[in-house]
């Protein structure tokens, strides 16, 4: 895979074709399949996953490796942040060692790759990339891909104690205290209280701006370039430069832009994630709504 060339700002992103950026078998880079549509379930994503993905790739589920139980209260949103057990034990199931390089990659658009890059780097591994494009990339450029399962072995990767990143309800209350910009990456009528067909209250976080997820990408399913990134986020009445906190529904589309911001050099450097999101926001209905 091609990379950033520059080894002072390592780009969070790599394209297609492929070639090992080591030869050494402990280098050797870990390939995760996080194939992952809201409402699909594990089975269904782990028979995309089986019909077709990159060779030597395993599946990591974003259900079951990247999000811990819903709590019946709902406080911690629909994707409640995993814990570091949770997240290590999927990964060295997946074969993942210690120092190797790891490349997350899902169908297209890269919501479910953003959702393990975040965690995983949250975790302590810094050496972490997404396959812009996703599965679709490696095909349209001409590379073969694998049926099947894939014995990995198992990994011994030894995760960290989680780093300041992520926000909770009462974070995302102090940072609007502070005048600090943050961003509703859901779609723009579940921002504006439409179409709410997901979660039990519609609207959003009195104070956030609207930048949807998915208009971050090009038709393509690759990012956008930083200057058509810069110019929505002015749209959006945001400050590019700006420190950002983003959220979403319940933490994977904020994952996306916040991956999205960071591969653009955009909002000031790593975006806070409020990994709750709007699912955590609403559990308590003393929390206001727009």
């Amino acid at each position: 895979m091609t990379t950033d060339p520059s080894p002072a700002t390592p780009s969070p992103l790599v394209t297609a074709p492929s070639s090992s950026p080591t030869s050494s078998p402990r280098r050797r880079t870990v390939l995760l399949d996080v194939r992952w549509s809201l409402g699909a379930g594990t089975a269904a994503n782990r028979a995309a996953y089986l019909e077709g993905h990159l060779p030597g790739a395993a599946f990591l589920d974003l259900e079951q490796a990247l999000s811990d139980p819903v709590s019946p209260d709902g406080r911690g949103g629909r994707h409640p942040l995993p814990s570091r057990t949770r997240v290590q034990e999927a990964l060295r199931t997946a074969g993942v060692r210690e120092d190797a390089p790891v490349v997350v990659y899902d169908a297209r658009t890269s919501l479910g790759a953003a959702r393990a890059w975040w965690v995983l780097r949250h975790y302590g591994i810094s050496d972490v990339r997404v396959l812009d494009g996703g599965l679709e990339a490696w095909r349209a450029a001409g590379l073969a891909v694998e049926e099947g399962p894939v014995d990995t072995g198992v990994g011994d990767v030894v995760l960290g104690p989680g780093e300041d990143d992520l926000l909770d309800a009462e974070g995302v209350r102090r940072w609007l205290a502070a005048d600090r910009q943050l961003l509703d990456a859901r779609p723009a009528d579940r921002y504006r209280g439409e179409n709410e067909v997901i979660d039990p209250v519609a609207g959003h976080i009195p104070g956030a701006l609207s930048l949807p997820a998915l208009s971050l990408l090009a038709e393509d399913g690759t990012f956008l370039p930083a200057p058509a990134l810069r110019t929505l986020l002015e749209q959006a009445g945001a400050d590019p430069d700006a420190a950002t906190a983003v959220y979403c529904g319940s933490g994977v589309q904020a994952a996306h832009a916040a991956l999205a911001l960071e591969a653009a050099g955009l909002g000031a450097g790593r975006s806070a994630v409020y990994v709750g999101s709007w699912s955590d926001w609403i559990s308590d209905p003393g929390r206001p709504t727009a």
